[in-house]
């Protein structure tokens, strides 16, 4: 059976004739609105020693709420012999150039065979566990479909001093893409939320809705119907770069969830429609982190490191190139 803890909260001046559920999900960071308007309207949250059920309820000052918060069953993941691609490792941290295909840490539906599971393999179980034991050592993560440059950390004072990094932005970050259309070079700005309806999605906006994105893309080479591009990320949210080029109607190649219904106008192009097809049929998105730096936390120095694209993205930008 899962253990129940009690988070307490107290209304404060600032805070009062503010719904509750919104005062509770920026109290409790690691849960979402929907998840906060669940617990309250199942009788697991208390104002002042009774039950509330109206997520809508305008707290007021030192009003006392108490929520009872199920903690999740901790499982541990057996570590399994999956080959890593190694770029730089110390006792501190590891960089990786990660292939497609393989998700980073497990969730349903992918119980094992990720990158964590091999991480743990590799190291021993010697990784940071501050995100539990289903993310240990993962500072940040690149999608299943989406290759390039990585960093773990071994140790809980690495993986604090990182996170710090990525929340401040100052960790530097370059990906590379083959899209469709030819993009300019420009700046795209916009906020991103988890979208309304598929929550597997991300959504962007301008209504200042979710969290601030930046995204630097330069044109590095045209195929007329197609491009290979480079983005610089200011910031990292997720499904940052695939959301921002969609919105400017340049998709990424094989990119199944955002821009899908935009490349059709591609195939009545019969000058191109020999890189068209090649285009289609491409297996994954075509998106690779080129470059990560960041400061080391022991060392105490800027480090860089860079990844080639892999051979998949680079076979298709030789044949672009043919036809």
């Amino acid at each position: 059976m899962n253990k129940t803890y009690t988070h307490k909260v107290k209304i404060n001046k600032e805070l009062s004739s503010i719904r509750l559920d919104k005062i509770l999900t920026k109290k409790l960071e690691k849960l979402s609105r929907m998840q906060i308007k669940t617990l309250i309207k199942s009788g697991n949250v208390n104002l002042n020693g009774f039950p509330i059920l109206d997520p809508s309820y305008l707290v007021r000052e030192n009003d006392n709420f108490e929520i009872a918060i199920i903690k999740p069953k901790e499982i541990k993941y057996l570590a399994e012999d999956i080959e890593l691609n190694i770029i730089y490792e110390d006792d501190d941290l590891i960089v990786i150039d990660k292939q497609a295909g393989i998700v980073t840490h497990p969730a349903p539906g992918n119980e094992t065979g990720t990158l964590v599971q091999a991480l743990l393999y590799h190291v021993k179980n010697k990784l940071s566990d501050i995100n539990g034991s289903k993310r240990p050592g993962i500072v940040h993560r690149l999608d299943k479909n989406t290759s390039g440059v990585m960093v773990i950390a071994k140790n809980n004072f690495t993986h604090m001093n990182l996170a710090d990094q990525f929340k401040l932005h100052t960790i530097s970050r370059k990906y590379q893409a083959i899209t469709w259309g030819v993009p300019s070079n420009q700046t795209v700005e916009g906020y991103i939320e988890r979208h309304k309806i598929n929550r597997k999605k991300m959504s962007l906006n301008n209504k200042q809705k979710g969290k601030f994105s930046k995204t630097e893309i330069k044109l590095i080479r045209s195929f007329e119907n197609s491009s290979l591009i480079e983005c610089s990320l200011h910031t990292g949210r997720t499904h940052q770069i695939r959301l921002h080029l969609t919105s400017i109607n340049t998709p990424i190649v094989g990119d199944v969830i955002y821009g899908k219904n935009k490349t059709s106008k591609y195939g009545l192009d019969k000058k191109n429609f020999n890189k068209f097809l090649l285009l289609k049929n491409f297996q994954r998105q075509a998106l690779h982190a080129v470059h990560l730096g960041f400061f080391h936390p022991t060392l105490k120095k800027q480090m860089q490191f860079d990844s080639k694209l892999p051979p998949d993205m680079r076979n298709l930008l030789d044949l672009l190139l043919k036809y």
